[in-house]
């Protein structure tokens, strides 16, 4: 399910990489769906290898979702790239909401002759030092960007740039996005995302935005992908790496 077709308007395909999610995994569908009525729209689930409900819940409700043979969001997102048919690609985390008017938003970009971009976001929390982080992400610098605030992007330019890199397990979005910024220019739509504040349950703000600034530095000066990892992990309690 969830293609719907207008003539006038190009195909978005909006892809959602997910792990474990199957407390949000539906009302973050369902949510998409509602806004993007009138608009021709799918929707595509990736899982990667989820240990709970996400699958059945997502094909319960008759959309797609496909499963990877590995975790990883680079992996999840190229595979639903690959699988998807629109001339839009929009990538959108499973605790994410994109402004009700995405879909109005992003055509408009696209027709303005934007060909990639995102949102600046907000967390769902009233704490000041998530606020503080929110509002540098209305610039365009690489270290305020982030997979958080949703990607859009045309499938031309997404395949010219050969996609994210599979072997990218951290900071995917992060060299993705270096790698286009350099190619077109790059698009804050200034709108906010809402993102979900659960990586904070068991860690302080500070903490988590020290550890990101540590992981962005390690990501700039060339770190490796194991180096990056085992930091976030020795670093972060509760995180979704394996």
């Amino acid at each position: 399910m969830s293609k719907q077709k207008i003539d006038d308007e190009p195909l978005m395909s909006i892809i959602i990489p997910a792990y474990n999610e199957e407390q949000t995994i539906v009302k973050q569908i369902q949510n998409l769906a509602e806004c993007s009525l009138g608009f021709p729209t799918e929707i595509i689930v990736v899982d990667g290898g989820s240990t709970d409900q996400t699958v059945r819940k997502v094909r319960e409700i008759d959309f797609t979702c496909l499963v990877t043979q590995s975790k990883g969001r680079a992996v999840q997102m190229n595979a639903g790239a690959d699988y998807s048919s629109g001339s839009i690609l929009y990538f959108v985390h499973a605790d994410s909401k994109p402004p009700d008017s995405f879909q109005n938003d992003i055509r408009k970009a696209l027709k303005n002759g934007e060909q990639a971009g995102c949102y600046r976001f907000t967390f769902d929390s009233d704490h000041l030092l998530p606020k503080l982080n929110s509002f540098f992400t209305r610039f365009d610098r690489l270290m305020c960007r982030g997979g958080d605030q949703t990607l859009f992007v045309t499938r031309g330019l997404f395949y010219e740039l050969n996609g994210f890199k599979n072997d990218y397990k951290i900071m995917e979005d992060f060299e993705f996005i270096r790698r286009l910024r350099k190619r077109e220019p790059f698009t804050i739509i200034q709108k906010d995302t809402v993102v979900s504040a659960r990586k904070y349950d068991h860690n302080s703000y500070l903490k988590v935005n020290l550890v990101n600034f540590v992981v962005f530095m390690m990501f700039f000066f060339g770190a490796s992908q194991e180096a990056m990892i085992h930091a976030y992990k020795q670093l972060i309690a509760n995180t979704k790496f394996g």
